[in-house]
Formats: C-alpha cells, sequence, structure tokens
C-alpha cells in the first residue's frame, strides 16, 4: 500500500469563540496535523480541537514539547483523532446527471445529501458532484464506484474529516478552495491512500493500478518497498503497480492547444494541436468551466473532436493529454453553446407544455 500526502501551506483563521490564528494541515496516520504559529499555546490548541483544555498535557507528551507556552513555530503537533470530538457533515450533491445508484438504488432528484456509509456507483452516464462542508468538492465521473467511509466534522472548527474509499474508476477533488485549512481528507484505493492537504488532486483506480496527479501544491508519496518518502511537486504525477510499486514519477504533460470550436451542424468540432508524448486525449463536457459538473467523458486517439449539448445554454469542452504511464495533465477550456432553440420576439426562449425549450432541430 502507498501513502501520498500533500504538503501545502496553509495559513487560515479559524472561527471558534473569535478569530484563531490557526494552520490545520490535514492528517498522518490517525493523528490531525497541526503546525505551530506564532502566540500559539498548548492550552489554546487543545481547546480548539479537542473541545477540553486539559488535554494538553498528553498533546505535550505525545510530542515531546518542553514548554507548553513557547511552541517552536512551525512544529507540527500530532494531535490523535481519537481525541477530537466530531459530528456527522453529509455531503451536499451540487450536480447529478444519468444513472447514479445509491446503496443499490436510483439516486432520486429530491435527494440533496450523501452521507456517512453510502455506496455509490455511477452509470455509463452517470456524473455526480458533492460539496463537503468546508467547501471541498469532490466530482465522481462515470463508470466510477467508491464508497463513503467517512463523512464528518471537527466540532467547532469548520473543519472535514472524510475518507473515500474508491473501488474503480475516478474522482477529482478540490480541497479546502478557501485555504481555510484541512482536518482530514483521503481517497483509498486498493493499493493507495492519498492524503490531502489543500490542494487539487486526482485519483483513479482501474485494473489494480493507481494513479494520482498534483495540479496544485506539493506531496510526498510512500509506499511499503521505499523507507523514504518519494516528493511528488505540482504537475507531477505518480503510476502505481498492483503490487505497490511505483511504476512512474513524472511530469504531467502540458494542457493541449485546441482551436476555437465551430459549429457544425448539430455539433460543435475542435482540432488539437497534437502534444509531445501524448498516447491520448480526454474530451469533457460540463455545465461550468471548472469541469466539476459533467455531462459527457471520452477518451480518443484523434486529435480531430467533436462534441454537443442537448439543450440551450452555455457550456464547456475541456481536454486535457494523456501520456504512456496513463498520467493525464492539466486541461484546456473553451466555452461553447448548447442547442439552438426558439425564441419569441423579445429573445426569450419558447417551452412547450412541459416547460422545456423547444429545439430547432424539432422543426
Amino acid at each position: 500500500m502507498i501513502t501520498l500526502r500533500i504538503a501545502a501551506p496553509l495559513v487560515c483563521g479559524l472561527l471558534w469563540g473569535g478569530v484563531v490564528s490557526a494552520q490545520p494541515s490535514g492528517a498522518r496516520g490517525e493523528n490531525f496535523v497541526y503546525k505551530v504559529m506564532s502566540g500559539d499555546t498548548l492550552l489554546d490548541i487543545s481547546q480548539t480541537y479537542t473541545r477540553q483544555s486539559r488535554n494538553w498535557s498528553e498533546i505535550q507528551r505525545l510530542n515531546a514539547v518542553d514548554d507548553p507556552y513557547r511552541l517552536p513555530i512551525g512544529k507540527e503537533l500530532h494531535i490523535p483523532f481519537r481525541m477530537i470530538p466530531e459530528v456527522a457533515a453529509p455531503a451536499r450533491i451540487t450536480h447529478q446527471a444519468g444513472q447514479i445508484l445509491v446503496n443499490g438504488q436510483t439516486l432520486g432528484a429530491g435527494t440533496t445529501h450523501l452521507q456517512e456509509g453510502d455506496l455509490i456507483r455511477t452509470g455509463n452516464n452517470g456524473y455526480l458532484t458533492l460539496e463537503l462542508q468546508d467547501g471541498s468538492q469532490l466530482s465522481v465521473p462515470a463508470q466510477a464506484s467508491l464508497s463513503v467511509t467517512r463523512m464528518r466534522a471537527f466540532e467547532g472548527t469548520g473543519l472535514t474529516d472524510s475518507i473515500i474509499a474508491l473501488d474503480d474508476g475516478d474522482v477529482e477533488s478540490r480541497v479546502s478552495p478557501e485555504k481555510t485549512g484541512v482536518g482530514r481528507f483521503e481517497v483509498r484505493t486498493p493499493v493507495s491512500i492519498t492524503g490531502v492537504r489543500g490542494t487539487e488532486l486526482r485519483v483513479r483506480t482501474q485494473q489494480g493500478m493507481a494513479h494520482s496527479e498534483v495540479l496544485d501544491g506539493r506531496a510526498e508519496l510512500g509506499t511499503q518497498q521505499r523507507s523514504t518518502p518519494t516528493a511528488l511537486k505540482q504537475n507531477q504525477g505518480a503510476a502505481v503497480g498492483t503490487d505497490g510499486n511505483i511504476l512512474a514519477l513524472a511530469s504531467l504533460l502540458p494542457a493541449p492547444q485546441i482551436s476555437t470550436p465551430e459549429r457544425r451542424g448539430g455539433q460543435w468540432s475542435s482540432t488539437i494541436q497534437a502534444v509531445p508524448g501524448a498516447q491520448a486525449y480526454l474530451v469533457q463536457t460540463s455545465t461550468d468551466p471548472q469541469g466539476a459538473k459533467l455531462l459527457s467523458r471520452t477518451i480518443t486517439t484523434e486529435t480531430d473532436i467533436q462534441f454537443s449539448a442537448s439543450r440551450p445554454g452555455t457550456y464547456y469542452v475541456t481536454v486535457r493529454a494523456i501520456d504512456r504511464h496513463g498520467l493525464m495533465g492539466p486541461d484546456t477550456i473553451e466555452s461553447f453553446e448548447g442547442a439552438a432553440s426558439l425564441t419569441s420576439s423579445d429573445g426569450q426562449a419558447v417551452a412547450n407544455n412541459f416547460g422545456d425549450p423547444i429545439l430547432l432541430s424539432q422543426f
């Protein structure tokens, strides 16, 4: 098994009975990691995260601290998760499309949140996006299978404690986008554990292998076969074999350049400028420029691509290059307009009896 930990610098102010200078730095094993800042004392840290100031002595013992009132700035303190009170923190559904099964049942349009313990499977055309209580975002593309092993929050701090077990397929995460710090956010595959420290990261597992790609931040990648961690910087990725060995550690290919989309009949077309070293390209369409609210996803070896959207509105196509190790680089994004609809003289869309826009293709 491998462990991938993101170590992005984080500075934030957490609200708990006032503003507290805090630098939550994610998880390491079964410990929450806090990096000491100027003015911190063990009593304050203990009160903030364990809700009991008297726990300072155990934190002192565990971290070999000499003076609980004079802490070395930058020192990493490990606080066991067992000492931190937590509350349930369901994830809010911000986007769903196509077939999605939750605990074996079709996800209904009226479902607004997913809970700890839920089992999720997306079909061939199924796409799901979740938002955690700290604003972190988790996107689940088509043909993925995962379970929400843990979905909680540290009581009174705004930090979340989330563990996703990915059995097959992909997940893409944008963790702590407001830079408020991370309690714990892990994506576990059969051969890897990816621990996030406030970054943009992708994890993918297929046929027993795992791929991790860091788009923002930096990481440490450790395996049972290596005694010391391997540095994984921004725009780097790692491919891990079924035995847990690192098969590749490489810079990600650059974002492709694509031509301005052109409408041709009912579809849009664009040409990818070939990226040296690319074996294929991932092409996605979404309703948002971040590519979180996906509508379609395909892998192609062709540089001439076609895409469309079945409803009116502004949509986005994202393209990323895939190298010989299966690692995917950053996205190129272009906007395009969806299906043309019938409009009235004042420019308003004309709807049918069901409230849906009338498409020009229907005539």
